[in-house]
């Protein structure tokens, strides 16, 4: 796997960053987002997230079962039909982990008012995945990972976007053909155009936020 931004230590044997590797239930449909020179609350209240449920969040040691994240299981089992968002500050970019994906649709233009950027991203069980990259509250780009050929989109790309998916490389998997991208790629590049480049220890030390949303914000 040649991935220029990432050691070999951040990268799950798929190609997922290992921090979401572990936050994530078993074979999870989620969305990651980040923006940029926003307060993780803000981020979460932006989201839809539950006002009353903000709390700090202290990662446990271990996820309860296959079907609930790691932040699921600070809430003490999972929050129903809720999801959990978990958000921290990672220099200038804050990110929100979304352990059900419900943030997905219009995040990046919501986190990037006021001139900012924000990228969202999504993954699911079934394969599909996808990216969306905002400024000022506009979608500049929009990447549907299943169908992405990167040498012909990579020169329309806003030139901090190319280089986050030069940087997130292209998992080694037996299935690809010739000129295909893994599903998480997605993922990779929006921790790299975030420079967020972490292991689970690393987010352990950072102060973390949690909270629900429900599926209707």
């Amino acid at each position: 796997m040649v991935t220029p931004g990432f050691p070999r230590n951040t990268l799950d044997p798929d190609g997922l960053p290992v921090w979401i590797r572990g936050l994530a239930c078993e074979d999870p449909h989620h969305s990651l987002h980040f923006a940029h020179n926003v307060e993780p609350v803000q981020a979460l209240l932006a989201l839809g997230a539950e006002a009353g449920s903000i709390r700090p969040c202290v990662l446990p040691d271990s996820k309860p079962n296959r079907y609930t994240s790691l932040p699921g299981a600070a809430f003490g089992g999972g929050t129903g039909d809720a999801a959990t968002l978990l958000a921290g500050r990672v220099g200038p970019w804050t990110f929100v982990y979304d352990d059900l994906g419900f943030t997905f649709d219009g995040a990046a233009e919501i986190l990037s008012g006021a001139g900012r950027t924000a990228v969202s991203t999504m993954s699911s069980m079934n394969g599909h995945a996808s990216l969306h990259y905002a400024v000022d509250g506009e979608r500049v780009e929009e990447v549907v990972i299943d169908d992405l050929r990167l040498e012909e989109r990579l020169p329309r790309m806003p030139a901090e976007l190319a280089a986050a998916f030069e940087s997130a490389g292209i998992a080694d998997w037996e299935d690809l053909g010739p000129g295909e991208v893994d599903s998480l790629l997605g993922m990779r590049a929006a921790c790299a155009l975030a420079g967020v480049v972490l292991t689970l220890d690393d987010l352990r030390a950072i102060p973390l936020l949690m909270a629900r949303r429900n599926a209707g914000g």
